[in-house]
């Protein structure tokens, strides 16, 4: 679901996973035409080092 969230709405999935600076900067990008595709893939990017930081807090026994 945050993947279609990523790639369709970019700001909002930043909002998701607590980074709200990063959103309104993606906002900003994805505002103009051109700065959809690089807000969608910073945001897709963004969510991989999500989940791995996830992954590697409950790997070390971690509350996430």
């Amino acid at each position: 679901m945050r993947l279609l969230l990523a790639i369709f709405l970019p700001w909002l999935q930043f909002f998701t996973i607590g980074r709200p600076f990063a959103g309104i900067i993606c906002l900003i990008l994805q505002l103009t035409l051109i700065g959809w595709i690089p807000a969608a893939l910073w945001s897709v990017y963004a969510l991989s080092q999500y989940k791995t930081d996830r992954k590697i807090e409950l790997a070390l026994g971690r509350k996430p």
